[in-house]
C-alpha cells in the first residue's frame, strides 16, 4: 500500500504541479524559466509583400516589432500570477523583494518584457536586467546567426528533412492545404488573382554557410501571416480589425499550426536545437543546479518564440495553449524548470510550461481562483525518479541537459 501511494503522489506530482508536490513531500525551491516577449507587432512595415494581402494591413500603436501597451498589460497579469504562486511556494517573500535575476535580449520587446514582468512580480523592488545595449546583437539568443557556435548547413538540412518526413516539404504542404486555402481566402477577400501566399510551391531553401534552415514558398509565407492575424487577435483589436474582419477565433487557431510546423521543421530537430540554445541551455543549467544559498530563487530570461521552440525540441517537450497550435510558443509563455527538494534533501526537476490563454490575453482577463492561465507539467525524456517517468533528478538533468547539448554530433 506504501509503494502504491508513493507512486500515486508522484504521478500526482507530474499532473497537478504544487499541491501534489506537498503531496509528494516535495517543495519547489527555485525556478529558472525561458519567455517568450508579450505581443507585438509585426517586426516591419508593410509587414509582407506587396501583393499579399488584396487590402491595407492594420495599424498598431507602436513601431514595428515593439512590445504593445496591450501587450504590457497582458504581462502584467501574468507576472502577478507568477508572484502569487511564488510567495506560496515562498521562493519570494510576501513583502520585501527577494532573489530574482533577470536576462533579456537587446530587442526594444525583450527588454520591455523583462522590465514589466519584473515591475509587476516584485512591486516598489529595483531588479537589475541584465542586457545588451538596445539592437546591439547578443549571441546569446542567436548563436548561430552571430556564428558563436559551429554549425554545419548540410547537417541542418538534413535534420529539418528528416523530421519533414520521407514525403518531405511537398508532403506537409498537401497536409496543410486547407488551412494555406482558408489564409487565402483571409489575404484576399473578394480578390481572386494576384493575392495571397499559395502561388509558389514549398521548399527548404537552398543551404547557407553558418545560417540556419529556413523555408521558401507558401508555408514560409503563411506563417508569417498566421503569425500577425495571431498578434492582432492577442492585442485585442476589433474583429473587423483581425483579418480585415475576414478571420474568426477558430481561424486563428487552425492557422497557428503553420507557425508550430515551421518550428517543428526549422527550430526543434535536436542537431538545430542545440545550437540555437547553446548557451541558454547552459545558463539554465547552471542556475538551476547553482549550489551557493544566496543564489537567486527566481530566474527569467526574456527571449524570443525560437528561443522557447528549441528549448522544448532538445528536451523533447510538448505543450497546446488554448487558441494555438501544439508546441506553438505563445506571447508571454515559459518554460519553467522547477526545482523540488524532498525533506532529506534530495534535488529533483521538472519542467512547466505556463500561460495565459489566446483569450486572456486579448481580453486582458485578471487570473485567480476564477480564471487560471493555461499550466502543464511536461515530462522530460528519458528521466524517472520517485517511480514517474518523466521526473529527473537534479543529476540526471544535468546529464541530460549537458549530453543534449553536445555540439559534437
Amino acid at each position: 500500500m506504501r509503494g502504491f501511494l508513493q507512486t500515486a503522489c508522484a504521478a500526482l506530482l507530474l499532473s497537478s504541479g504544487t499541491a501534489a508536490s506537498a503531496q509528494a513531500g516535495l517543495r519547489v525551491d527555485r525556478v529558472v524559466m525561458l519567455m517568450r516577449h508579450g505581443v507585438r507587432p509585426p517586426t516591419k512595415a508593410p509587414p509582407m509583400p506587396a501583393g499579399t494581402a488584396a487590402d491595407p494591413w492594420p495599424s498598431w500603436p507602436v513601431e514595428p516589432g515593439y512590445l504593445t501597451p496591450h501587450g504590457a498589460d497582458a504581462l502584467r497579469r501574468i507576472a502577478a500570477y507568477d508572484r502569487a504562486g511564488f510567495v506560496r511556494d515562498r521562493l519570494l517573500p510576501a513583502t520585501g523583494c527577494g532573489a530574482v535575476r533577470i536576462v533579456a535580449d537587446s530587442d526594444q520587446r525583450t527588454i520591455a518584457t523583462a522590465t514589466v514582468w519584473a515591475a509587476a512580480l516584485a512591486p516598489g523592488c529595483s531588479v537589475d536586467i541584465a542586457h545588451r545595449p538596445q539592437d546591439v546583437a547578443d549571441p546569446l539568443f542567436s548563436p548561430i546567426g552571430e556564428r558563436t557556435v559551429p554549425f554545419d548547413a548540410d547537417k541542418g538540412r538534413a535534420a529539418v528533412l528528416t523530421a519533414a518526413g520521407p514525403g518531405g516539404i511537398a508532403a506537409e504542404e498537401r497536409r496543410l492545404r486547407p488551412i494555406l486555402g482558408r489564409l487565402d481566402a483571409i489575404l484576399c477577400g473578394s480578390a481572386k488573382t494576384a493575392c495571397g501566399v499559395t502561388a509558389e510551391p514549398s521548399a527548404l531553401a537552398p543551404a547557407k554557410s553558418d545560417a540556419k534552415p529556413k523555408l521558401s514558398g507558401a508555408l514560409d509565407r503563411a506563417s508569417t501571416v498566421a503569425q500577425i492575424l495571431l498578434l492582432e487577435y492577442a492585442d485585442g483589436k476589433p474583429m473587423r480589425d483581425v483579418g480585415w474582419g475576414r478571420a474568426t477565433a477558430a481561424d486563428i487557431a487552425r492557422a497557428s499550426e503553420l507557425h508550430s510546423v515551421e518550428f517543428r521543421l526549422l527550430a526543434r530537430p535536436r542537431y538545430v536545437a542545440a545550437r540555437n540554445v547553446s548557451g541558454l541551455g547552459a545558463m539554465i543549467g547552471q542556475a538551476i543546479a547553482d549550489p551557493a544559498p544566496k543564489a537567486a530563487a527566481v530566474m527569467m530570461i526574456s527571449g524570443h518564440d525560437t528561443n522557447v521552440a528549441s528549448l522544448g525540441g532538445l528536451l523533447d517537450l510538448h505543450w497546446q495553449v488554448p487558441g494555438l497550435a501544439a508546441d506553438d510558443p505563445s506571447p508571454g509563455g515559459a518554460i519553467l524548470f522547477e526545482r523540488l527538494v524532498d525533506d532529506q534533501g534530495r534535488r529533483y526537476v521538472r519542467a512547466v510550461y505556463r500561460s495565459q490563454t489566446l483569450d486572456q490575453i486579448r481580453a486582458l482577463t485578471p487570473l485567480g481562483t476564477s480564471a487560471q492561465p493555461y499550466r502543464r507539467v511536461m515530462p522530460i525524456a528519458t528521466c524517472t525518479a520517485m517511480g514517474v517517468q518523466g521526473l529527473c533528478t537534479l543529476a540526471a538533468f544535468d546529464a541530460l541537459l549537458t549530453e543534449r547539448l553536445t555540439l559534437s554530433e
